[in-house]
C-alpha cells in the first residue's frame, strides 16, 4: 500500500504548506529592488555631508544696523579738546579750528600716530636707515639727519640703540595757517644707546644704563593733501 497518500502524511504536508505560505507573505520574495539593510553609519555620513555649493562665490556683508534716534535728553558730546587742553586756552581754540578744517584730526589719534612715528624715527636714525627716514621727515630735517648719519659712517662709528618706551607724550602746541598745520609734541622716553668707535670701544653711553630723553618735535601736514601722513619738520632737545 502506498503511504504517500496516507491521511496522516497528507495532514503533515498540508500543515507545511500553510507555514510556508505564511512565511512568504511575511518575508516576501527577493526581486532585486529591495532596500539595502539600514546602516547607522551611512545615515550619519549622509547627515553630515556638506551641502552642494552654488556656482561662484557669494559674499555676505553684515547688514547695516538701524540708526537709533538721539534722545533729546542725551548729554552733548565733549568738545574735541577735552582732556588735552584747558577750556578757553589758545591750545583748545587751535585744536577746535584744526578739527573743523580737517574732520579726520583728533588729539587722540594724532598722539597715537606721533608716538609710533617717534619710535620709528629714533630707531631708523640709530641704524642709519635713510630709506625709512625719507617718508617720515620733511626735506630740511631729512637732510640734517642724513648729514649726521654720513658723518658717523665716515668716522667708522656705530650706534647700538634699544628703545625702552615712552613715558610721556604731551600735545604742546597746534597751529593752522591756510592749508598747512603744525602740531608740536613733547616726548619723554627711555632709551639705551651706545656709540662705539671703529675699534669697538665705547665713545658715548652705557649698554646697561637707561637714559631719559626729552624731545620736542613738530609735525607738519598739508590738510588738503590726500596723503594723511604727518612729517617731522622740526626738532629740539627739551628741558
Amino acid at each position: 500500500m502506498n503511504t504517500i497518500f496516507d491521511p496522516f502524511n497528507l495532514l503533515l504536508i498540508g500543515i507545511a504548506l500553510v507555514i510556508f505560505w505564511r512565511l512568504r507573505s511575511v518575508l516576501g520574495s527577493r526581486t532585486g529592488n529591495e532596500r539595502p539593510p539600514f546602516d547607522p553609519y551611512a545615515a550619519t555620513r549622509r547627515t553630515e555631508a556638506a551641502p552642494e555649493k552654488a556656482p561662484g562665490t557669494v559674499l555676505r556683508f553684515p547688514q547695516e544696523q538701524p540708526v537709533e534716534p538721539v534722545s533729546s535728553t542725551a548729554e552733548p558730546p565733549l568738545p574735541v579738546w577735552a582732556g588735552y587742553a584747558q577750556e578757553g586756552s589758545p591750545l583748545a581754540d587751535a585744536i577746535t579750528k584744526l578739527s573743523e578744517a580737517d574732520p579726520n584730526f583728533t588729539p587722540k589719534s594724532f598722539i597715537d600716530g606721533a608716538k609710533l612715528a617717534y619710535e620709528m624715527i629714533v630707531d631708523a636714525f640709530a641704524k642709519g636707515d635713510k630709506a625709512a627716514l625719507k617718508d617720515l621727515l620733511s626735506k630740511d630735517v631729512y637732510d640734517g639727519f642724513v648729514t649726521a648719519i654720513d658723518a658717523r659712517a665716515a668716522a667708522g662709528q656705530t650706534v647700538d640703540s634699544r628703545f625702552v618706551g615712552i613715558d610721556k607724550a604731551d600735545l604742546k602746541e597746534v597751529e593752522l595757517e591756510g592749508k598747512r598745520a603744525w602740531v608740536t609734541m613733547k616726548f619723554v622716553s627711555e632709551i639705551i644707546s651706545v656709540t662705539r668707535a671703529k675699534d669697538g670701544s665705547i665713545i658715548d653711553g652705557d649698554p646697561k644704563d637707561i637714559r631719559e630723553i626729552t624731545d620736542v618735535w613738530t609735525f607738519e601736514r598739508d590738510i588738503t593733501s590726500r596723503d594723511p601722513n604727518w612729517k617731522l619738520s622740526a626738532t629740539e632737545a627739551g628741558a
